[in-house]
């Protein structure tokens, strides 16, 4: 898994793994490597997630401190 996937890449992805799981993959090996790669594209997408909420609390702090500023 390359960590310049895209969220939308790396989500695509985990919704193909999880398809493939739910229909039944023919052996255990198989089961379990398409967990163990949807579990990393899971945690990717979570990173990435993370970051936003970050970056736009950084953002909101910063637009409200602007206003205070501004009524000063």
């Amino acid at each position: 898994m390359s960590n310049e996937m895209t969220y939308e890449e790396a989500r695509a992805e985990l919704v193909d793994c999880v398809k493939k799981l739910e229909a039944g993959v023919p052996t255990l090996e198989e089961s379990l490597e398409l967990w163990e790669r949807g579990e990393k594209l899971a945690d990717l997408c979570s990173d990435y997630l993370a970051g936003a909420r970050r970056r736009l609390s950084e953002r909101m702090e910063s637009d409200t401190d602007s206003e205070a500023d501004e009524e000063e």
